[in-house]
C-alpha cells in the first residue's frame, strides 16, 4: 500500500503515440517522476506505423541516464471502431489533406484528444496515478481546437469532477514551438535523446518511413512533416548561431 501511495504521488501516465512530441513528453516525465507509465491509442489512424515505433522508442528511453528504473507499464487502447463510427477524416482515410470550410485542416479528428484524455484518466484512476502528461501544443500546431490550453484546463476540471480524483493534466509543450521542442529534447537527454527521436519516432500523417531527412522519416510535405522539419531547421540554426557567438568571444 505504501508503494502504491508513493507511485500515485510521484508517478505519471503519459499519452505516447510514438511521435516526436509524445516521446519528448515521456522523457520530460522521466526526468521528473519516479514512476512513469505510457498509454497509446489505436484509432484507425492512417499513420498506424507510429504505433510500431512505440516499443523501440521506449527501449531507447530506458537506456538513457537513470530512466530505465523509472519507466513502468505500457497500455494500449483500441478505439478504431468507435472513432470510425462517427465519421472519417484525412487522418483516418485515404483522403487528400486540405482545409475545410470551417477553417480547420481535414486531419482534425473531432473529439479525439478529449477521448484520449478520458481513457487516460480512467487508466490513471485504476493505476493510482495522479499526473497525466500529454503533448498538446497551442504554439506550433495545425489549429486543432482540442489542443488548446483552455480545452485542457476544462478537461481537467471535468475529469476531476467526474472521477472524484485530483488529476493534474500537464502539457509541457503547450507554449513551445517545434524548435523549442527539439531544444527541450537536447536539454533532457542530450544528443542520445535527439538521435532517438530523429531515428525512431514517427510524425508523418501519411505513414511514410521510406524517405529519410535530417529531421527523421516522413513524406516531407504533409503538415506534420513540415512542422517537424521547420522546427529542426530553426533549432539547428539557433545552435549554430550560439556556437559561432561563443567562438567569437575573447578568451580571458
Amino acid at each position: 500500500m505504501a508503494e502504491d501511495r508513493e507511485r500515485g504521488q510521484d508517478g505519471a501516465l503519459v499519452l505516447f503515440s510514438g511521435g516526436q512530441d509524445s516521446a519528448t513528453c515521456v522523457a520530460w516525465a522521466l526526468g521528473r517522476y519516479r514512476h512513469v507509465e505510457t498509454v497509446g491509442f489505436a484509432y484507425g489512424q492512417r499513420h498506424a506505423i507510429e504505433l510500431t515505433c512505440r516499443s523501440p522508442v521506449r527501449a531507447g528511453l530506458a537506456g538513457i541516464a537513470r530512466w530505465g528504473d523509472r519507466l513502468g507499464e505500457d497500455h494500449m487502447v483500441d478505439m478504431a471502431s468507435g472513432l470510425a463510427a462517427v465519421g472519417t477524416t484525412a487522418l483516418t482515410s485515404e483522403t487528400a489533406i486540405a482545409m475545410t470550410e470551417e477553417g480547420l485542416p481535414n486531419t482534425f479528428v473531432p473529439g479525439r484528444n478529449l477521448l484520449f484524455l478520458t481513457y487516460a484518466a480512467a487508466i490513471a484512476w485504476r493505476r493510482g496515478l495522479r499526473r497525466i502528461v500529454a503533448g498538446m501544443c497551442e504554439t506550433d500546431y495545425s489549429g486543432y481546437p482540442d489542443c488548446r490550453d483552455d480545452t485542457i484546463k476544462a478537461m481537467q476540471v471535468a475529469l476531476n469532477l467526474g472521477m472524484q480524483r485530483r488529476f493534474v493534466l500537464e502539457t509541457p509543450l503547450m507554449w513551445r514551438d517545434k524548435a523549442a521542442t527539439w531544444a527541450l529534447a537536447q536539454a533532457l537527454g542530450g544528443s542520445a535523446l535527439v538521435e532517438l527521436i530523429r531515428e525512431a519516432t514517427h510524425s508523418c500523417y501519411l505513414g511514410d518511413r521510406t524517405q529519410r531527412h535530417d529531421w527523421g522519416y516522413g513524406c516531407g510535405t504533409c503538415p506534420a512533416c513540415e512542422l517537424r522539419a521547420g522546427g529542426w531547421q530553426r533549432w539547428r540554426a539557433q545552435r549554430s548561431g550560439n556556437d559561432a557567438a561563443e567562438a567569437s568571444e575573447p578568451h580571458t
